[in-house]
């Protein structure tokens, strides 16, 4: 009788064809798994470097804004102790565009709201009572920047923009009690003023509507 260990043996030759299969299964499974176990642990180090990255993104916006909100806006001009009496005739202002006292009780709507004609200043001066930034602008003013503008407000609820021919520098930016004016719309000075004073500390009603005022 044949010996089973000869490799002429046919049992002998399918065994060894059988465990040369196994080996080779066995051998493409441990590199499947190194495989899975590196793209995994690429996935989580990904992950772990994407959350770390947004996590930096929204700390440092986060110092932006308190930043803006902390920091004295340069050549801002303030006013205090301004009137807040309701009151049906025109009122004559100190400064120009107003930035407070006494006013219609009506306001304008400033929940993003774009004006192109000149708007009633006393019913603007209510929507700055309830937060509102107004942006204004003159015949000086370029096209650029009042498109530029235009977006800046259509993208910010409370505030409103619209022409005041008589002010006297071509881009300005009002809030209560507060005023600056700006060389142009990519001014610094702009991002600042929106989050230091839209629904801002010196709101005197914070959270008023801005809507179902006066849309002219």
């Amino acid at each position: 009788m044949a010996s089973a260990k000869n490799p002429n043996n046919p049992a002998s030759a399918r065994r060894a064809k059988l465990e040369e299969a196994r080996r080779k299964e066995r051998a493409r499974e441990r590199r499947v798994r190194i495989i899975t176990i590196g793209a995994s642990v690429a996935v989580v180090a990904a992950l772990v470097a994407g959350g770390g990255y947004l996590m930096s993104q929204a700390n440092e916006k986060e110092e932006k804004e308190n930043q803006a909100k902390t920091s004295p806006v340069t050549g801002e001009r303030s006013w205090d102790e301004l009137g807040r009496e309701h009151v049906t005739t025109k009122v004559d202002y100190p400064m120009n565009p107003p930035v407070g006292g006494d006013h219609n009780q009506v306001w304008m709507n400033c929940n993003a709201d774009v004006y192109t004609d000149e708007i009633p200043k006393e019913n603007a001066v209510h929507s700055l009572e309830h937060g509102a930034v107004w942006v204004t602008y003159n015949d000086k003013a370029s096209d650029a920047d009042i498109e530029a503008l235009t977006k800046k407000v259509k993208s910010t609820p409370y505030s409103l923009m619209s022409p005041v021919k008589d002010q006297k520098d071509p881009l300005m930016l009002s809030a209560w009690g507060k005023q600056v004016t700006i060389k142009n719309a990519t001014d610094d000075r702009v991002a600042q003023f929106f989050t230091k004073y839209v629904q801002g500390p010196q709101t005197p009603e914070p959270g008023a509507a801005c809507t179902g005022g006066l849309d002219k």
